[in-house]
């Protein structure tokens, strides 16, 4: 491996695991804290959907970083693609983080935050209820792809 080419595998590698950490940490503790207000502020100082607001807020700046990550994703694997440097598993995980990236950052945050600008009935109905459900697991499904990544390019590079 070329040391031009090592430094952009090492900064890739952080990369991913950076978006990674950040995805997990959004939804493993800066969400269940948002949630429930009551337990840090006392007496219910949010509604559901004021925290909702503010979590909703949160996902729009974890969607720059996604952004950034998948199109890391697409020119690095895309270089490695086509130097031949090629496998399914490697292929099918880059795949998922592109689709699941472009998904939460330009589907599922701007439908989410539409139905919170018509109102907090809105975020009550079946619809919103669903759209929330799959962008949760259109993000476990990014993450689990992002770690997929980050083990096969660790694999290639301690060879």
């Amino acid at each position: 491996m070329k040391p031009i080419f090592r430094g952009v595998t090492i900064a890739y590698l952080i990369l991913l695991g950076a978006t990674l950490g950040a995805v997990l940490y959004a939804g493993i503790v800066v969400a269940p804290v948002t949630f429930h207000t009551e337990q840090w502020l006392g007496d219910a100082a949010l509604s559901q959907y004021q925290e909702g607001l503010i979590m909703t807020q949160n996902f729009v700046r974890l969607s720059y970083l996604v952004d950034f990550t998948v199109i890391a994703v697409v020119l690095y694997e895309g270089y490695k693609y086509k130097m031949f440097e090629r496998d399914n598993i490697t292929l099918i995980a880059a795949f998922l983080v592109l689709a699941t990236g472009v998904m939460f950052g330009h589907y599922y945050i701007p439908d989410i935050v539409n139905m919170q600008l018509a109102g907090e009935a809105m975020t009550k109905s079946e619809v919103f209820i669903n759209t929330h459900k799959g962008s949760e697991i259109n993000i476990k499904i990014f993450a689990a792809a992002l770690l997929v990544l980050i083990v096969r390019n660790m694999q290639k590079a301690c060879k």
